[in-house]
């Protein structure tokens, strides 16, 4: 028998199967609402600390580029989701997108990578949250903490109780969620623009001389040698050309871009929710753009800040170094307490993105029968009830009982093996349906596209030889499953779904 594993989902069963009775979800979300989720998810801790990390061990002031650049290739990535999110506004975001063009088993890897990196996200997130919580208690001179011992076996708390609030939100609809997290993530832009503004006052311009400093071997700069220590941790195309591990310079810049990119991977998230929105052809692309919009110009203030404030030297001679290592080094200690507010209500709204999105995916894949087909039924509330419990479930016991620093790389990983597949499928679905109307269109293609996806390929290769390991077993495990599950189940297969290729396109 021969295997039909690149067959595709014509565009017109995609969204029919979105009426599907008990499979269908409530479109409730605005523009205003998706923008908001997605600053939601890409401002965290991760404002306050990576660009000072990226400026120590990486690139100094010019981590400012660094942000440019990450932020330019993610928003050109963007376009290219909003592109198919305008086209195609179905829950599942780069799965139900690349199932359309590129092929069933593309698909496939993709919903697998995008379910690895929610997952670990969501986990690392609410551990982290944890975290901070018991920083902040213990800077506000509370006596409490979240970390319980029973004998050997020790637990946190903080995440299982972060997990629950939110999941049971979700459960009750989507929109209730997207408002608690809306009003949370209004407080969390306030706070970051309020210690932006502060932060100028300390601002001294001989900080950001020289702008670039001259490269130098990794093993000369004290915290970097702790970042790049061996084979293993060195980018992957460093080991394959048997580069010595350099830290500043042009290259510098570019692993700086590489490792701040990270603060800006949340918004793929927001296009998973397209099958929730009021009029998503006009709304997905809006929300999707103001959102990045507005992540753009907080992250560089920052960094603007941060590297003003002090020396990257000084910051580099710190354990971990921070916003807030900023701040104690001017002495103003107090600025600290806030910024340490702002983290657990950053987290916590990341949480509740990353739970949601990755719902969707299972659900999407799930309803194509590439999962089992129980997982996608939808309650009274027009949310996936059950699923979105088990989710719950799963985040929180990862986060709770594991020691998770180690997987907050696959995130990368696969979040931009996602990008660079929804690129590619944007100039092929041009070609093979250049009929389909849509309200955002990507300009420059093919070649735009292209460099999108290349862009982001080299970003891949800037991570480290382990997470590359780590990354392939997981693909391994996910085309076990495909080939010993997906592929019999699905949909397309089976013969559920010989709708004809013609038929109106829902708006």
């Amino acid at each position: 028998m021969s295997m039909h594993i690149f067959r595709t989902k014509s565009v017109e069963q995609t969204i029919a199967e979105t009426g599907e009775e008990g499979r269908s979800l409530k479109r409730n979300l605005t523009w205003w609402d998706l923008s908001i989720m997605g600053v939601a998810v890409a401002v965290g801790a991760g404002i306050f600390s990576v660009g000072a990390q990226a400026a120590a061990y990486h690139a100094g002031p010019a981590v400012i580029i660094s942000f440019l650049i990450a932020g330019v290739v993610c928003g050109a990535a963007v376009m290219c989701y909003a592109e198919f999110a305008s086209m195609i506004p179905v829950a599942g975001s780069a799965y139900t997108f690349t199932y359309t063009t590129v092929g069933e088993i593309m698909a496939w890897v993709i919903g697998w990578d995008l379910i690895l990196e929610m997952l670990m996200a969501g986990s690392v997130i609410s551990k982290y949250w944890g975290v901070y919580l018991n920083d902040f208690m213990r800077l506000m001179g509370w006596n409490a903490n979240t970390n319980l011992t029973f004998g050997a076996f020790h637990i946190d708390v903080a995440p299982i109780i972060i997990v629950a609030f939110f999941t049971t939100l979700l459960v009750f609809g989507t929109k209730i969620g997207a408002r608690v997290d809306g009003a949370m993530t209004v407080l969390k832009i306030a706070i970051v623009f309020f210690v932006v503004i502060v932060g100028f006052f300390y601002v001294k311009a001989s900080n950001y001389t020289p702008f670039i400093p001259p490269s130098e071997p990794a093993s000369a700069v004290s915290g970097a040698t702790s970042a790049v220590t061996n084979e293993m941790t060195q980018p992957l195309w460093q080991f394959m050309t048997g580069m010595t591990p350099t830290v500043y310079g042009v290259p510098g810049i570019l692993s700086g871009a590489a490792l701040v990119f990270f603060a800006f991977i949340g918004f793929d998230v927001v296009a998973t929710a397209s099958e929730e929105t009021v009029n998503p052809k006009r709304n997905v692309p809006l929300g999707i753009g103001v959102g990045m919009a507005l992540i753009i110009v907080m992250y560089m203030l920052v960094a603007i800040v941060t590297t003003g404030m002090v020396s990257y030297k000084d910051l580099a001679a710190q354990d971990s170094p921070s916003l807030a290592t900023a701040f104690e080094l001017v002495g103003a200690n107090w600025a600290a307490k806030i910024i340490s507010f702002g983290i657990v209500l950053g987290l916590a709204t990341v949480v509740m993105v990353l739970l949601l999105g990755l719902t969707r995916v299972v659900f999407a894949m799930s309803r194509d029968g590439l999962l089992p087909r129980g997982l996608s039924k939808t309650g009274r509330h027009g949310t996936p009830a059950t699923l979105q419990i088990a989710v719950g479930v799963v985040v929180a016991l990862v986060a709770a009982c594991f020691d998770i620093g180690v997987l907050s790389d696959m995130v990368n990983i696969g979040t931009l093996s996602a990008f660079t597949l929804v690129a590619i499928s944007v100039p092929i679905m041009r070609a093979k349906r250049p009929e389909l109307p849509r309200a955002f269109k990507m300009p420059g293609n093919p070649w735009v596209p292209i460099l999108i996806a290349a862009a982001n390929l080299w970003l891949m290769l800037n991570l480290s030889v382990l997470t590359w390991i780590r990354f392939v077993v997981w693909l391994v495990i996910g085309f076990a499953v495909y080939f010993g599950y997906g592929y019999r189940h699905a949909r397309l297969g089976t013969g559920e779904l010989d709708t004809p290729q013609t038929g109106a396109i829902a708006s």
